[in-house]
């Protein structure tokens, strides 16, 4: 058995452009061994202590074996195998974070950790420190308000980001990031018209086929996801303080029929509309 383990879940769907799922502490045995397993969202661990070894897929399917310990962590992505064990002699102790939300790809690639590449390695002491007691406050303040646990986790990203080592994190744009920022600008202005792909493809003059490759690259997602997420965003924003009547408001964001409204946000945010505006609303 576990020697010591915490585990808290999360509210994910009070937020969307970033959202935490889980997160907790965990001691390990000697030679505790966890998977093959795969996993729905992101998932970050950092060693506090000890040692293990991490057996993870790349982008071709092919097992890469890696051997960590203290001051490290390792990033599982969506849809990746992965098999951890702890060390026989110095068992690892870690503290880990699964999370999710349409800034997540983005600032992972920032911070270096990629399918290929999913080990974390610092370049200051300082700055990795403030990351690690940044998560820890997180997981040791798990009854505190979502809306704390949240600005501490954008607080983690952040120091994620700035303290590692492969800190991809610049100004420079490049020109499919360039064509993504315009497709997402259209967007934030016509979300609540009756557009396709294709009309965003037209805005940005490029072929549609090119537009869905340079998302995926870039956030991850299709546009049409992407699309889906806008508007159940803003209608979560309406839903809060707007008292006028479902059926009005699913207009406001794209969605002439209620029905489908009603059965989109049920499947990004997990409840319906009715239910999250009674838990969520502010006036």
């Amino acid at each position: 058995m576990r020697e010591q383990f915490s585990f808290s879940s999360f509210p994910t769907e009070q937020f969307i452009e970033l959202t935490i799922h889980q997160f907790g502490y965990e001691k390990c045995p000697r030679n505790h061994s966890f998977g093959p397993t795969t996993r729905k969202h992101y998932l970050f661990h950092y060693i506090l202590s000890g040692k293990g070894l991490l057996i993870s897929t790349d982008e071709k399917g092919s097992n890469q074996a890696y051997s960590l310990t203290q001051g490290q962590g390792f990033m599982f992505w969506p849809g990746q195998t992965n098999h951890y064990i702890a060390n026989d002699d110095d068992p690892w102790t870690y503290i880990w974070v699964e999370f999710d939300g349409l800034q997540a790809r983005e600032l992972l690639i920032k911070a270096g950790l990629t399918y290929n590449n999913p080990i974390y390695i610092d370049k200051s002491p300082t700055l990795r420190e403030q990351m690690a007691a940044t998560l820890m406050y997180i997981i040791t303040n798990a009854t505190n308000s979502p809306l704390e646990l949240m600005g501490h986790f954008y607080i983690f990203m952040n120091a994620l980001v700035s303290s590692s080592a492969k800190s991809n994190d610049t100004t420079r744009t490049s020109l499919r990031e360039f064509y993504v920022q315009e497709a997402i600008a259209y967007i934030e202005l016509n979300y609540h018209r009756d557009i396709s792909v294709q009309d965003i493809a037209d805005y940005c003059n490029l072929h549609r086929s090119y537009l869905n490759r340079i998302f995926k690259t870039v956030l991850g997602i299709a546009p049409q996801q992407f699309i889906i997420r806008f508007r159940i965003k803003k209608a979560c924003e309406l839903l809060k303080l707007d008292n006028r009547p479902i059926g009005e408001l699913c207009l406001l964001v794209g969605y002439p029929d209620q029905l489908n409204f009603s059965r989109v946000f049920k499947r990004e945010i997990g409840t319906s509309p009715h239910k999250w505006r009674n838990k969520n609303r502010l006036s």
